[in-house]
Order: structure tokens, then sequence, then C-alpha cells
């Protein structure tokens, strides 16, 4: 990872420092949602089954944000400029969206498993329970944790 994608290892580090999210939480985060992509959007919706109409959501880039989502954060943080498929970019969003479900839902950092239920479902969402009635929702949750734990344990080999 390091040697590979030295600039994102770079971004995600400066991220943990300034929002407290670790890098492996954040790379599985990544994965799940775009598995990397800068410009992963979510899938069309048809009329009829062939009629293009719009898509699911206005989730796009690499974090997957939604519209209203990323104007909370460029407003919130300041960063005008700040475009979801530049990787340092959405990085910073991703720590600054955990951060807030640390501080409104008192979900642990290094929670990839809740983590990842809140960055989904959103902050009122989570708060509801509303990922309860969702059991594919928790296998994905489940695969995200234990991907951040291999992901964690890589990074670890990394350094030594």
């Amino acid at each position: 990872m390091k040697s590979e994608r030295p600039g994102w290892f770079r971004a995600m580090s400066k991220t943990e420092a300034r929002w407290g999210a670790p890098v492996y939480v954040q790379l599985a985060t990544f994965y799940q949602e775009s598995t990397f992509r800068p410009k992963a959007r979510t899938p069309r919706k048809y009329i009829f089954g062939f009629i293009p109409n719009g898509r699911i959501s206005s989730a796009y880039g690499y974090a997957q944000a939604l519209d209203g989502t990323w104007g909370d954060y460029k407003a919130d943080t300041g960063r005008w400029r700040a475009k979801r498929d530049d990787f340092s970019d959405a990085s910073d969003f991703m720590g600054w969206y955990m951060s807030k479900s640390r501080t409104r839902n008192s979900i642990p950092m290094s929670d990839a498993y809740h983590q990842y239920l809140a960055y989904h479902e959103g902050h009122a969402g989570f708060s509801r329970g509303s990922y309860n009635r969702k059991g594919w929702l928790l296998n994905t949750a489940a695969r995200v944790s234990n991907r951040a734990e291999r992901y964690r344990d890589q990074l670890i080999n990394c350094n030594s």
C-alpha cells in the first residue's frame, strides 16, 4: 500500500491525524463503497425495465458521498473546492463523517462495523437502528469489519 499508492497513504494518514479515523477503517470503507474507483456511481433506475431514468441516489466518488452530505462537509470544513473524485478530499470527508459518528452516536473510530453502519444509514438512521431490519447490511458491515482487521494486520506488518 505505502509503496503502491504513497499519495493515498499520505492522505489517509493525514485524515487519521486530523479526525482520528484509522487508515485501516478508511481503506475497508473505501473498498466497500467504491472499490477505489474515483468516479463510482450508484446504478441507474429504469422505467419499464429499459428506459434510463436517473440514478438510485446522488452518491458519487471514492467515498460514495451524497450531494447533501458532501455540501454539509464543504460548509463545515470550508473546503469549498473539495471534489468527491479526488482521493485526498474523499479521505478527509470520510474522516469528518466518522468523527461526527463518534460524537453523535458514540462510535469508536476503530469500530469499523458500527462506523460503516452509521456511514451507510446516516447518523439519524443509525440512532433509530434502521440497520437492524436489513440483514444484508449487517452482513456487509461484518465484511467491512473483517476487511478492516486484515488491512490493520497488513499495515502492522508493513511497518515491521
